[in-house]
């Protein structure tokens, strides 16, 4: 059974910093692309950032560009979001999802989900 276990939500002030965590069993990342998304309230779920297979390429939205780094650990089979420079309209759920193929903005691309984590950045 695949699982996807993101960490390291909580409550940060406007430009502090946060690092998620989403771990997995089941698979081995290295064979993913992994993507971060979020979800704010009343909003749709939108791609943050993602790691292409092997922890290759990465790429971000532009909203977090300079801001979060996507990262990978092989031998913990886990990948990171370092996010920095926090901003109150950062809040909302973050998701970790596992993709066979390719990184993408589309949802419907990833083949596992985590439950997600609530970051929420007061100002």
């Amino acid at each position: 059974e695949v699982q996807l276990v993101e960490s390291g939500g909580g409550l940060v002030q406007a430009g502090g910093s946060l690092r998620l965590s989403c771990a997995a069993s089941g698979l081995t990342f290295d064979d993913y692309a992994i993507g971060w998304f979020r979800q704010a309230p009343g909003k749709e779920r939108e791609e943050v950032s993602c790691i292409s297979r092997g922890y290759g390429d990465a790429y971000y939205a532009e909203f977090v560009k300079g801001r979060f780094t996507i990262s990978g650990d092989n031998d913990k089979n886990t990948v990171y979001l370092q996010m920095n420079s926090l901003k109150p309209e950062d809040t909302g759920v973050y998701y970790c999802a596992a993709a066979r193929d390719f990184c993408s903005s589309l949802s419907s691309v990833y083949d596992y989900w985590g439950q997600g984590t609530q970051l929420t950045v007061s100002s």
